[in-house]
């Protein structure tokens, strides 16, 4: 008898759904791996390279001990949660209650994308306000969303992120009869603004006229710089029954391996976002978790978030200080660990601009390349329209330890003076 002969099926044609089609690697990842290749210091992507703190790390290896280690509740562990109540009920000026007002998330980037699949319908418009979190705009793209973009613009030659402005009239114009969520980042990543009081009244008084939600992305909370306050769009009148407020473990104590994330919101938007949820993660890390609650008890004892907005604000004069010495027009951060600075003064060799890309993408290849400094190219938090404004702009992180902020401070001497 003849064997029988195993053929492959025939070949097929294959498309990604629409929804992904057009997402190609993050710009973290393409930087990263360029430094990587040149052996640079890399002041891309944003996270800390110092452990975290001692008691959070004993919290979680005592946890795993006890044998917490088995899937929680997917709205929350209840040690968290009540953390969580505790916290923040100060803070947003009313009770706050642990079953109900809090959905803990596999880092604030899922609670992003959990809302997103949890309020919008196809069709519906969310206001992006630029530059924004790369994630933004993608997880309204999957949730069949459409992104309308207003841009943050500085005043010539901007020192401080309080010049970087919102256009009020801009936004007015950008809400429609579709408009159904704002996104709201403060401190901003990446200018490190923290908007005032002022501006958010204003930007409340728009989305009540629209009866618009609001996404309030404020994982930088912890860190906000020189006495600024950092005010809650949700504490203010008329707001918390519209709002959902980011919060991030992996920012407060510099564990961003970590992911434990949370949405607070009013119970009727809390259990949208936990609908979602439930299908995405079911739940987060169990002995993580019970981790943070901890921590969250012990922070205040240690004088911990003073130790963290002390500590991030000298690396962030650190920082500055060189780049302002090295040729670059730094815009000094209120918060966030981000520092976005100007370009134009530096001496880039013109073999270094390539006219098929953005001008920020080639300085920032040759800052990495050539410098032996890593910076990301502020464009990638931009729509297409609005990319021009990132032309001249890098953006660095400073959540390093003192001896990397250092050597990238010899390098940029070395190469740029």
């Amino acid at each position: 008898m003849a064997s029988r002969q195993h053929r492959s099926p025939a070949p097929t044609s294959f498309t990604p759904a629409r929804r992904v089609q057009h997402f190609g690697p993050t710009v973290f990842a393409e930087f990263t791996a360029l430094a990587n290749q040149h052996g640079a210091v890399n002041l891309g992507q944003g996270f800390p390279d110092f452990p975290a703190p001692a008691f959070i790390k004993e919290a979680a290896r005592e946890a795993i001990a006890q044998d917490r280690n088995q899937y929680t509740r997917s709205a929350g562990h209840p040690s968290l949660v009540q953390a969580l109540a505790h916290v923040y009920a100060p803070l947003f000026r009313r009770l706050l209650d642990p079953l109900t007002n809090f959905v803990v998330t596999a880092g604030a980037t899922e609670a992003i994308f959990a809302t997103m699949q949890a309020l919008l319908d196809p069709g519906d418009q969310v206001i992006l306000i630029e530059p924004f979190y790369d994630s933004y705009p993608a997880s309204v793209t999957m949730a069949g969303g459409e992104p309308i973009y207003v841009p943050l613009r500085p005043q010539d030659g901007a020192a401080q992120a309080t010049e970087w402005a919102l256009d009020l009239d801009e936004l007015a114009q950008a809400f429609t009869e579709r408009t159904r969520l704002l996104v709201l980042n403060t401190p901003h990543n990446p200018v490190g603004k923290v908007f005032n009081r002022e501006e958010l009244t204003a930007i409340a008084r728009l989305v009540q006229e629209h009866d618009v939600l609001v996404l309030s992305d404020e994982v930088y909370e912890w860190m906000v710089y020189d006495g600024v306050e950092h005010v809650r769009i949700a504490s203010l009148p008329g707001m918390w029954e519209r709002t959902i407020t980011l919060g991030s473990a992996g920012k407060t104590f510099s564990v961003t391996g970590w992911k434990i994330g949370w949405a607070i919101a009013p119970p009727h938007l809390a259990k949208a976002i936990l609908m979602a949820h439930q299908w995405i993660p079911f739940c987060v890390a169990t002995p993580l978790q019970e981790a943070v609650a901890q921590a969250f008890e012990q922070a205040p004892e240690e004088g911990y978030f003073d130790w963290l907005s002390a500590m991030y604000q000298a690396k962030r004069d650190r920082l500055i200080r060189v780049l302002e010495e090295t040729g670059f027009v730094p815009t000094a951060p209120q918060g966030s660990y981000f520092v976005v600075a100007d370009t134009r003064q530096l001496d880039v060799p013109e073999t270094a601009l390539d006219a098929s890309e953005p001008r920020d993408v080639a300085v920032c290849r040759w800052l990495t390349t050539e410098v032996g400094v890593a910076a990301i190219p502020p464009s990638a938090f931009y729509s297409p329209e609005h990319k021009h404004l990132a032309q001249h702009l890098a953006r660095f992180c400073f959540c390093k330890t003192d001896s990397v902020l250092d050597e990238a401070a010899q390098r940029l001497t070395d190469k740029l003076l």
